[in-house]
């Protein structure tokens, strides 16, 4: 059983229509999956927001001289409420195409709710991390909210 890491919330002021298709649509995520300071490699993101579709997104980090590579499958797709998928990370790109599970990948869980005029969402995720890279990654997903609010605003 993979244990509770960290989640991520906060309301933004869009339809939850929006919030959903900044979620699901890979386009979209291309745009904004990623903390501000860093970018989507053009092209990686794939969208199958179906139970057994497929989650990919290449993320460039080039002061680390490395591009982190994460893939998943979706295993729950509640519409306008509720996403569902492993999280596999890697920075090889050959293990990144073949989009191998490893028996170590994380789960991610994302809730959006309607809030009178406003969306509400909540990314969590489960896995073990060594000591200290919870915080880490916690800090970067607020780094991927911040530019998930400036995507939402354009």
């Amino acid at each position: 059983m993979s244990e509770f890491l960290y989640s991520v919330e906060r309301e933004f002021a869009v339809p939850i229509d929006a919030m959903w298709h900044a979620w699901t649509d890979a386009p979209s995520l291309e745009e904004w999956y990623c903390p501000t300071v860093l970018s989507v490699l053009p092209g990686s993101v794939v969208s199958e927001p179906t139970v057994g579709g497929w989650w990919t997104v290449a993320v460039d980090v080039p002061d680390n001289g490395f591009v982190a590579y994460f893939f998943g499958k979706y295993s729950e797709v509640v519409d306008k409420s509720r996403l569902v998928h492993s999280l596999n990370y890697t920075q090889d790109v050959t293990e990144f195409a073949a989009r191998v599970e490893t028996p170590d990948r994380h789960i991610i869980e994302i809730d959006i709710e309607s809030r009178g005029g406003k969306t509400w969402a909540r990314f969590a995720q489960f896995g073990q991390l060594p000591d200290g890279e919870a915080e880490q990654a916690q800090a970067g997903m607020e780094s991927y909210f911040d530019n998930l609010e400036i995507f939402l605003s354009d």
